[in-house]
């Protein structure tokens, strides 16, 4: 079962008389990933060295290191860790004694595999989504119901008779939530399932929308205003016209 990290973590070494740090970070796209190795990346070390995956994608670079000694081993540490949608970066500070090609790909996988082993990781699972219909006194004991199986509530609708809710939840658990769903409601919640590509997540809360300001021009008042306001201070009719309007 793959797993991601729960936020940061780093791991410091010196080998041979070389400075080591390694920073992890969970990721949700290649953006996140980039911008996680701008921000800590030190233009005054020797090398900042990095890979990331992202279930089928991944990347790496040896940062001018020799091909394939620190990016390569970095990447396969993370999958040695089993994790997925992580990105790690090693800063080397070199210390004037050459390591070698196999020294190098020992220095870099191992201090990520040591970051990786030490970080506090969240098991990935891999959700279908659901969706299913209920009555307003029977939101709460279905989204406890849920909540026990690992599932998440994706969305959900209020109607004037209930409310329809999205769901995303474990293949496995599938059965087992339909049968306590049917139980509490004496077999009126009926779960569906929608067609599209089961994916790998954790709970995430869902961003508030951005407030919107909407300006509306309520009344005749507002509009005389504004009629007035839109003629220029130079015009010579502008009294007239605002003896007309009012």
């Amino acid at each position: 079962m793959p797993f991601t990290l729960s936020g940061f973590c780093e791991y410091r070494e010196d080998i041979r008389k070389s400075r080591f740090i390694t920073f992890a970070t969970p990721i949700s796209s290649p953006a996140d990933a980039q911008a996680f190795f701008a921000q800590h990346s030190d233009l005054n070390a020797s090398h900042n060295c990095w890979a990331w995956k992202l279930g089928d994608q991944y990347r790496s670079n040896d940062d001018g290191e020799p091909g394939g000694t620190a990016g390569r081993p970095i990447l396969a540490a993370i999958e040695a860790q089993h994790c997925d949608q992580v990105a790690v970066l090693v800063i080397r500070w070199y210390g004037g004694i050459q390591l070698g090609t196999g020294g190098l790909a020992r220095a870099y996988g191992g201090g990520a595999n040591k970051c990786l082993q030490a970080a506090a990781k969240v098991e990935l699972i891999s959700r279908v989504p659901v969706h299913c219909a209920c009555s307003f006194a029977e939101l709460a004991l279905v989204k406890l119901r849920v909540a026990d199986l690992g599932g998440l509530v994706v969305d959900e609708h209020f109607t004037a008779n209930g409310v329809e809710l999205q769901l995303a939840l474990g293949a496995a658990q599938i059965d087992l939530l339909q049968t306590q769903l049917a139980d509490l409601s004496r077999g009126r919640i009926v779960l569906q399932r929608q067609t599209g590509k089961s994916a790998r997540t954790r709970p995430e809360p869902s961003p508030a929308p951005a407030p919107q300001r909407i300006t509306r021009c309520r009344g005749l008042r507002s509009f005389r205003a504004l009629a007035i306001a839109l003629i220029p201070q130079s015009c010579p009719h502008r009294l007239c016209t605002r003896l007309w309007i009012t």
